[in-house]
């Protein structure tokens, strides 16, 4: 949480695509002084935010982000959400609308250890994709150089990019050697 803490500058109006439980958002708030909002779908986890005093909207992203203007937000998040959605490259252009910033993270199919599984016939489950193929919740899976490939072709301008794993940043070869792939960009 910490390290993509730190890509949102402080004192920034956030809105956060599928918080969750609204850790992230409250940490920012708490220790980056930041303002904004979720959105989420989930009723437990829209509760958990209001109890966590998070500003929250539950909405269903696959409808879009029409109640927002152009650059709302400093920065729009959507962290571990994009694998979930139909309309991921809408939903890609939406964010890069509404916010000056984007920045997504996602499992990184191209791991590693997720290429070995494949290898041997199966399909992975690992930390970061902890789900059988027959119960997962994700729609697809991407990788590294997918993303950057797809962020070029809707004229997105990729401003950092890194992998994790185990909770430390990944410069070095991040298709391969991480986890999760995390993008920071903006319109091109």
């Amino acid at each position: 949480m910490e390290l993509i803490a730190s890509l949102v500058p402080p004192g920034s109006r956030v809105l956060d695509l599928g918080c969750g439980r609204g850790e992230l958002l409250a940490h920012l708030r708490e220790h980056r002084q930041c303002t904004g909002y979720g959105i989420e779908i989930d009723d437990a986890n829209v509760l958990a935010c209001v109890q966590r005093g998070v500003n929250v909207i539950q909405l269903n992203l696959e409808e879009g982000l029409a109640i927002f203007e152009d650059q709302s937000f400093d920065v729009v998040l959507q962290l571990d959400t994009l694998q979930h959605l139909r309309n991921t490259e809408s939903m890609l252009r939406e964010t890069a609308r509404v916010g000056r910033i984007g920045i997504v993270s996602f499992p990184n199919f191209a791991h590693w250890p997720n290429r070995m599984r494949v290898l041997s016939g199966r399909m992975p489950v690992t930390k970061a994709l902890p789900y059988e193929w027959y119960n997962t919740p994700n729609i697809r899976v991407g990788t590294y150089a997918d993303f950057e490939v797809l962020a070029r072709k809707n004229g997105l301008q990729v401003l950092d990019s890194f992998g994790i794993r185990q909770g430390r940043p990944v410069r070095f070869r991040p298709n391969l050697l991480a986890s999760v792939a995390v993008f920071k960009f903006s319109r091109g």
